[in-house]
């Protein structure tokens, strides 16, 4: 038999994935591409291994399908030509973080089940190891030669492979944590690890320029983190459908029974070139070579892709055929050829069209690419679509390859021939985009409403008047009001107004250009700062649904995590909580042989001060000076982890930590937000500290705005890392960014505020100004909701008086 099997995909349980990757959704998405065998993934986590005991039942030995009376409501979702056979084969990928000859490891390893009862016991023995529940993808500090043995100990028709094998952070072979070869990793079990998967930045072309893996069946896979991603790359089977055939024709790899891989263009991978995204710099393994690994524009260390690593370790040259090569087909995923042929991106909905109507008309994603011919695919009415397929199946495209997490993007046709594309009328008809209508009203410069629903892309449409009646804006408000530059710098003392002009600026957004709400994020620094914001922007609108989101950058995050770690419970400790953990990890790091002067608070406030700078424990040794106190401080900080890691909780500096780290590290969650939030607002910049600022910096994208409000002289949160240095760079990091200051004071004469100058100016001793600035925190609320002692502000102020600047406001 035939058939296609794509055997590493992840659930809904795993951080970073779609929450619609549940069994039903890979069901019908495997019809959809055409595929017979689907990993279940993530079976090792007790919630999705409960749902694989609920809906799937036996079918042939050793697999499972879904209970019948799902099927059935699932087959209504599948066109009548895509149906076909599902079935699941027991599969669970997990993250091996370890020390091993003085480096820390980082491997990901695929596991495989011949039954539930199996799996179970494997589940078993990982639950007195570590904690099986946060993830889908658990992590185990435990070596990856170690799991290999707990899983033949469980059963030993049950199979390994390591995963993405060249992948730079997680993987048995990249150039950031991984091994020369197999057999360091594995020693005496080298023998148990009969495949590998190559990931999507290699393909076996490369593999096969690497001797050591000729023992080596190559298989490829989707490492699917929603649905649609199911197929990427793919295993071609040609015998039985049951467990013990799949592993025997993967552990042979002979090329009959395991009859190929269909793979990914390997440079469309996002780690197939080296280089630094930030820098936008991408290098080819011999241009890495010559600047010894390091970024021309920045002098850091490149990220190294696949290609170099496969260079490294190659001991052939390229185009190295093996006598007993597997086949395998390249192929460009559809939603990408029809995004090239619409230009469009792959997730519109002219692109979804076209791809819901090809698959009704010419049947299965994989049969469209490599089986039919360009009669049939021209049934379909795509313009210029049999052509795209043809060439892509010759390799006649052009893709700007990936590096650093960016993924490579296809080019299949010249502008000459998007031009003629552009021309060709549809031969279907794709689904109408609904419209989301502002609210009817008077405009105020006599032009008609925009009917077009909301334009994330167009530039901002200047109005002649301000948007708010009854209420008169200074000409200095009205110009950052109508500004229509892309980034905004509106610099704005006390009393000026700020919040004002900032909701009308929003306000304008929705009211003037159409903007949906949703696609608006305005951040600050208090809860109290927050609702006003919010109050006020009802009060503009006159509505209270579709508003912008708007918070502090904690509760921002915390909503980010919460999202991505479904179905976890995000519980954040409050302080008193966080210092009896860090109480218990310094007795614990003492018992382990800490010596050190320091007391409890060092320890506290350094970790404190790297998780705002974004560094775990593995990172002090980069970033500090003092090496004895950076072991004690670096010691003390793991510890604190690990009981963090055990009872499952968060501090509140891991909110925005963890969700930097993870646009940092996940693609498919950086453009969901990036996608999701096209103009963002941040209120007291001069107050972000550089955890925040990386927030700000990755969410914003080449095609959308940024506008910031603040004042430098008024930072007042250096207990928390903020860094006016970040509000006075805004425009560069923000090239061609306008500046608009507001400077009339409503809130105070001029003589008060030049007699207050004075004063504070000749108070050189700091008496009366640091009583000013407790007066100014509890008048605010500050001691009351606990985000500050008054010690805390005594402290702070006596460290560094010239860097502490609270808002003494009126």
């Amino acid at each position: 038999m035939n058939f296609i099997g794509d055997l590493h995909v992840h659930s809904k349980f795993s951080r970073a994935t779609s929450k619609s990757l549940d069994l039903e959704n890979l069901y019908v998405f495997s019809q959809l591409k055409g595929i017979t065998v689907v990993g279940t993934g993530d079976c090792t986590h007790p919630g999705w291994f409960s749902e694989i005991r609920e809906k799937l039942v036996p079918a042939e030995k050793g697999l499972l399908r879904l209970r019948k009376d799902i099927e059935k409501a699932c087959d209504r979702q599948v066109p009548e030509i895509c149906r076909g056979p599902v079935r699941f084969i027991l599969q669970s990928e997990i993250s091996n973080i370890y020390k091993k000859d003085g480096k820390t490891r980082k491997n990901h390893n695929l596991v495989f089940f011949p039954d539930r009862a199996t799996a179970g016991r494997f589940n078993q023995k990982l639950d007195s190891i570590g904690n099986i529940k946060s993830d889908g993808r658990p992590i185990f500090g435990l070596e990856a030669r170690n799991l290999l043995e707990i899983l033949l100990e469980v059963d030993d028709s049950a199979f390994f492979v390591p995963a993405h094998i060249w992948t730079p952070w997680f993987l048995l072979l990249g150039s950031k944590s991984g091994f020369d070869s197999i057999e360091a990793c594995f020693e005496d079990l080298s023998d148990y690890i009969f495949a590998v998967e190559t990931g999507l930045s290699s393909d076996p072309e490369m593999n096969w320029r690497v001797s050591q893996l000729d023992r080596m069946t190559l298989i490829s896979n989707s490492d699917a983190h929603s649905p649609a991603k199911l197929g990427r790359e793919a295993n071609i089977f040609n015998t039985e459908l049951d467990y013990q055939s799949i592993r025997k024709a993967i552990a042979d790899g002979d090329g009959k029974s395991f009859a190929g891989t269909i793979e990914f263009y390997p440079e469309q991978g996002k780690y197939h070139f080296d280089g630094h995204r930030k820098c936008k710099v991408r290098l080819d393994p011999s241009e890495t070579q010559k600047r010894d690994g390091l970024c021309p524009v920045c002098g850091k260390a490149l990220t190294l892709g696949a290609s170099y690593r496969v260079e490294m370790l190659a001991d052939r040259k390229p185009q190295h055929h093996p006598k007993n090569k597997v086949p395998f087909l390249k192929m460009v995923p559809l939603v990408d050829i029809l995004s090239e042929i619409f230009q469009v991106g792959p997730g519109s909905k002219k692109v979804l069209g076209g791809y819901e109507h090809a698959l009704k008309t010419l049947g299965p994603e994989f049969a469209i690419l490599k089986d039919l011919d360009a009669a049939a695919l021209n049934q379909a009415g795509i313009p210029f679509l049999a052509d795209a397929i043809m060439r892509m199946r010759a390799g006649d495209i052009q893709i700007s390859g990936g590096y650093d997490g960016e993924f490579g993007v296809v080019k299949i046709f010249s502008p000459d021939e998007r031009e003629k594309i552009s021309g060709q009328p549809l031969l279907f008809q794709v689904p109408a985009i609904k419209k989301v209508r502002p609210q009817r009203r008077a405009t105020t410069d006599n032009r008609p409403l925009n009917k077009s629903g909301p334009a994330d892309k167009k530039p901002e449409r200047i109005v002649k008047k301000p948007i708010i009646k009854n209420i008169k804006l200074n000409n200095d408000q009205e110009r950052a009001v109508l500004s229509t530059h892309q980034h905004l710098l509106i610099v704005a003392g006390p009393g000026t107004g700020k919040t004002l002009t900032l909701t009308h600026r929003i306000a304008r957004l929705i009211r003037d250009q159409g903007i949906a709400g949703h696609r608006i994020l305005a951040v600050t620094f208090t809860n109290k700062a927050a609702r006003e914001m919010r109050t006020r922007l009802v009060g503009i609108l006159g509505i209270e649904n579709d508003l912008p989101e708007v918070g502090t950058f904690h509760a921002f995050c915390f909503q980010q995590l919460k999202s991505i770690f479904t179905g976890e419970h995000i519980r954040i400790i409050p302080d008193r909580d966080r210092d009896q953990l860090l109480q218990e990890a310094l007795s614990t790091a003492k018992k382990e042989g800490l010596s050190s002067k320091h007391d409890f608070r060092y320890f506290r406030d350094g970790i404190i001060q790297a998780k705002q700078n974004l560094q775990g424990p593995e990172d002090l040794l980069d970033k500090l000076s003092q090496e004895t106190a950076i072991r004690e401080l670096k010691k003390v900080y793991a510890c604190y982890q690990d009981l963090l890691k055990r009872q499952n909780p968060y501090d509140f500096e891991d909110l925005i930590f963890m969700t930097v780290r993870q646009l940092d590290q996940d693609r498919l969650f950086r453009e969901k937000l990036e996608s999701k939030f096209r103009h963002i607002y941040v209120d007291e910049y001069q107050d972000i500290n550089y955890g925040q600022y990386r927030l700000v910096k990755a969410l914003n994208t080449a095609n959308g705005s940024l506008c910031a409000i603040g004042d430098p002289d008024q930072s007042i949160y250096g207990f928390r890392g903020s860094d006016r240095r970040y509000f006075n760079r805004f425009t560069e990091d923000f090239p061609g960014a306008a500046v608009i200051r507001l400077t009339r004071n409503y809130r105070s004469s001029n003589t008060i505020l030049k007699a207050a100058y004075q004063v504070i100016q000749q108070d050189r001793s700091g008496g009366d100004r640091l009583r000013l600035y407790l007066m100014w925190f509890k008048r605010n609320g500050h001691f009351a909701k606990n985000e500050i002692s008054e010690s805390e502000v005594s402290n702070e102020y006596s460290k560094n008086q010239t860097e502490f600047h609270p808002r003494v406001q009126g």
